[in-house]
């Protein structure tokens, strides 16, 4: 934090200085002291794993800057100023709550999006309990197996989209560099991406609000997730299993429903969920399994799903409510 202090200082000198830096509030320049200080930061937590020092943008490429208590005004007729600019909007849901932050981001469409964050003063959304109990396993060719049984595949929009993607990256590599060609090309290519971004976001917010209205806890598996990055590359950026759980965890918290991670070393997929027999070694290729146990035959997702609901139920002391519920799933 003396560093960061040191540094704001020192700007904030220079910045009498540059009338450039004056065409935005004091408090943005703040701002990129500070996200410099948790740069470096990370940086030196992180070294000794091949993590490259953080790095300065060019202006051009710098794509966001931050406003707390100062900076900016809202105007009637969905408009805000913003140093000596006005800007009109769209508002995607009412501003509620005392605004805590305005950040203005650009993309690499050149499009301008606004991003407020807000005090939790709302109330909160009415709570239905249904009183199910659901186990999860993320996986590679079912994407949300469930301990009921059910499966959700993914559409795999990259996948879908791949041939539209490389087409248009042919095409902007073809065009002369600093060519207006090139430029229309960039934005083609750049929207292709969005628009799978966009779609897949669409997927994951509806699919997490189905899971929340049908369940009241949900129990995963802790993930390595760049580890699986590292062993299947595309598939799992395309999967995003990070994002559906970050956006399922909000949805969660705001609608009163509790998410469980289980330790990502237990062996869910090698544990028989009827007998508790434990495999001493199953291949990923190996989709059913016959338990030399009890002798009964176990998915290897829907086994996995069944052992997480157990082991998360357990983890979160809701043994009792378990046995109790006529309804819970299993």
């Amino acid at each position: 934090m003396r560093n960061s202090n040191l540094l704001q200082s020192h700007i904030a000198k220079l910045r009498k200085r540059n009338l450039f830096w004056q065409s935005v509030g004091s408090q943005a320049v703040q701002d990129i002291c500070q996200r410099i200080e948790k740069a470096y930061q990370l940086f030196f937590k992180h070294n000794k794993k091949g993590v490259r020092p953080p790095g300065f943008k060019k202006v051009k490429k710098y794509k966001s800057f931050t406003l707390k208590q100062a900076g900016y005004k809202f105007l009637s007729g969905n408009k805000v100023k913003i140093g000596n600019r006005i800007y009109q909007f769209w508002k995607s849901r009412e501003i509620e709550g005392t605004v805590k932050t305005l950040t203005r981001k650009r993309t690499s469409l050149g499009e301008l999006f606004m991003v407020i964050v807000v005090d939790d003063a709302s109330n909160p959304d009415v709570e239905i309990k249904t009183g199910k109990i659901a186990g999860f396993d993320l996986g590679l060719k079912t994407f949300l197996p469930c301990s009921d049984g059910t499966k959700m595949e993914s559409p795999q929009f990259f996948k879908q989209s791949l041939n539209a993607i490389k087409k248009a990256s042919r095409q902007h590599s073809k065009k002369l560099k600093g060519s207006a060609n090139r430029e229309r090309a960039r934005k083609n290519l750049v929207r292709k991406y969005e628009d799978i971004s966009n779609t897949r976001r669409d997927w994951f917010w509806k699919l997490a609000h189905d899971l929340t209205n049908r369940f009241d806890v949900l129990c995963f598996e802790t993930l390595n997730l760049k580890g699986m990055q590292r062993l299947w590359g595309r598939k799992i950026s395309d999967l995003a299993f990070g994002e559906f759980l970050q956006i399922l965890e909000w949805i969660a918290k705001k609608k009163g429903k509790q998410i469980v991670f289980i330790d990502q070393w237990y062996p869910s997929s090698k544990t028989c969920s009827n007998c508790g027999h434990v495999l001493e070694k199953l291949d990923l290729s190996v989709r059913k399994w016959r338990c030399p146990s009890c002798q009964s035959v176990n998915g290897r997702d829907e086994n996995a799903a069944k052992n997480i609901c157990a082991v998360g139920t357990s983890t979160a002391g809701l043994d009792d409510l378990r046995r109790t519920l006529s309804a819970i799933v299993v």
